[in-house]
C-alpha cells in the first residue's frame, strides 16, 4: 500500500524541486542580466521567472519566444555565443531600475526596465513599447 504512494510522492518533489530551480535576483542588475542571458539562450522558462507575469509582459515575452523558436540553428546559435553589451545601468528610483544593453550578435540598442515588487526584482517588458514611439 504504502509503495502506491511513494511514486507519486517521488514524482511530485521532482516537480517542486525544478519550480526552485531559478535563483532569485539579488538586485536589479542581476536581474537584468538573468533575464537577458536567458533570452539569447532561448530558455524561455528561465527568462519567465525572471519577468514581471502582467499580460502585456507575457505577450511580449511569447511573442520573443515565437520569433526565436522560427529562427534557423545557425542563427540561434549566434544568439547562445552572444555576450551582453550593458550600455547603461540607471536606478530611476530605489524600486525600478532602466537598463539598456545590447549583444555582441546584434548590435541593436533595447532597454528594459527591472522593478522591485514585493522584494522581488523582475524585468518588465513594457520600457521597449514606449523606447519604439
Amino acid at each position: 500500500m504504502i509503495q502506491k504512494f511513494i511514486l507519486p510522492a517521488l514524482l511530485l518533489l521532482a516537480a517542486c524541486g525544478n519550480i526552485h530551480s531559478f535563483k532569485k535576483a539579488e538586485d536589479a542588475q542581476d536581474a537584468g542580466r538573468e533575464f537577458i542571458r536567458a533570452a539569447l539562450d532561448g530558455d524561455y522558462e528561465r527568462a519567465n521567472f525572471y519577468l514581471y507575469a502582467d499580460t502585456t509582459n507575457i505577450m511580449l515575452l511569447s511573442k520573443w519566444k515565437k520569433d526565436y523558436d522560427a529562427m534557423d540553428h545557425e542563427e540561434q546559435k549566434k544568439y547562445r555565443d552572444a555576450d551582453i553589451l550593458p550600455i547603461s545601468i540607471q536606478p530611476v528610483n530605489d524600486s525600478v531600475t532602466s537598463y539598456t544593453y545590447a549583444n555582441s550578435f546584434k548590435k541593436d540598442t533595447t532597454t528594459i526596465r527591472i522593478v522591485k515588487i514585493k522584494g522581488d526584482w523582475l524585468v518588465d517588458l513594457k520600457e521597449i513599447l514606449v523606447s519604439k514611439k
